[in-house]
């Protein structure tokens, strides 16, 4: 794929995107009661929406060596349907057109295991409105933030770090883990604070702006590209 000046936006998916924790959470409850461990209380539960569950689940009271057992038992619900316990945050198709209309490149980057991240793009239809969706390899153990926007970049045609003449860049996402992610490539993030991220969790990571209205995304983004 050729290089492209345009300007480049990534965004997460959970919690910037969609509402995906109905159908998380549930997954979560189940895997601890599959493995008979306490289950977390709803603040806990919630925090596992963004980072990838292999860190999440012995953060958690999951014993290293049962971690695996977690994730095929949240997968278990998750893959019959709990992924499409999911909705689109009200105002984000209309952000990702104007985006797009003022020139920008637009590619979903997520810690969500690619095979349930593109089928529920397409289902809500946001594959239409971007240009590419990339997630984590079903083994989401061997991936992190960073890895997923590193092969976002590359199938986008971009360096690492980012180089000012391919374009400026621009991440938003809902957690740390996008700041953190981003900052790796040379790239800032815009935060958003209708996702899952806990008091102060976006200012201590360094986001560079916080959006609590979808509405003024668009022009949160454009202002940090320019």
């Amino acid at each position: 794929m050729t290089r492209s000046p345009s300007p480049l936006v990534l965004l997460d998916l959970d919690g910037t995107l969609t509402d995906s924790a109905p159908g998380i959470v549930a997954g979560i409850r189940h895997a601890y009661g599959a493995l008979g461990l306490p289950v977390p209380d709803e603040a806990t539960l919630r925090s596992f929406v963004g980072p990838p569950i292999t860190d999440t689940f012995p953060e958690h009271g999951v014993p290293a060596d049962r971690v695996d057992e977690a994730v095929r038992a949240y997968r278990e619900v998750y893959a019959a349907g709990g992924m499409y316990d999911n909705r689109v945050f009200d105002g984000v198709p209309e952000v990702l057109r104007a985006l797009r209309a003022a020139g920008c490149t637009l590619a979903v980057a997520t810690s969500k295991p690619e095979v349930y991240a593109k089928p529920i793009c397409d289902r809500y239809g946001l594959t239409e409105l971007v240009d590419g969706v990339f997630g984590a390899p079903l083994d989401e153990g061997t991936s992190t933030k960073a890895t997923v926007i590193a092969t976002a970049l590359a199938a986008l045609g971009r360096t690492s770090p980012v180089d000012p003449a391919d374009g400026p860049a621009l991440m938003v996402g809902d957690r740390e883990h996008d700041v953190h992610g981003a900052a790796e490539h040379g790239i800032r993030c815009v935060g958003v604070t209708w996702g899952y991220a806990a008091p102060g969790e976006l200012e201590d990571a360094g986001a560079v702006a916080l959006v609590d209205d979808v509405a003024d995304l668009t022009d949160a983004a454009l202002s940090h590209l320019s």
